[in-house]
């Protein structure tokens, strides 16, 4: 299923911040590449999942930073976060609650530079 068929299908609360939050994704990182994981949109670079929306339970709306879905080796690993964006559930896997109306709150450019300095980190 692409991702275009599952957002069609989807019916959440929060759609209109999905679909803007993706699409700001998409058009800043042409090389990041997209699929449904966990059901959800999730973002790849370089063969490796690193971003995945979180999407349940109820009206959720949630991107998720990781390093894949293997556990590495965090050590030495750091990210900086200067707008203190994201809570992190250890160094290396965090997640930003997105705001409602990200993109009218103007949280949307705050929001799309952890995700974009997140998929280009190694």
């Amino acid at each position: 299923m692409t991702v275009e068929e599952y957002l069609a299908g989807l019916e959440h609360p929060r759609i209109r911040d999905i679909e803007v939050v993706r699409a700001a994704i998409l058009g800043a990182e042409p090389a990041a590449v997209e699929s449904v994981k966990w059901n959800a949109p999730n973002f790849a670079m370089g063969g490796q999942d690193r971003v995945t929306f979180r999407l349940q339970p109820g009206g959720r709306f949630q991107v998720v930073l990781h390093r894949g879905a293997r556990v590495k080796d965090s050590s030495g690993f750091t990210f900086e976060d200067p707008d203190n964006l994201v809570t992190w559930a250890s160094a290396d896997r965090g997640v930003i609650d997105v705001p409602a109306g990200v993109a009218s709150s103007g949280e949307l450019a705050r929001v799309l530079a952890v995700i974009c300095r997140w998929l280009r980190v190694e």
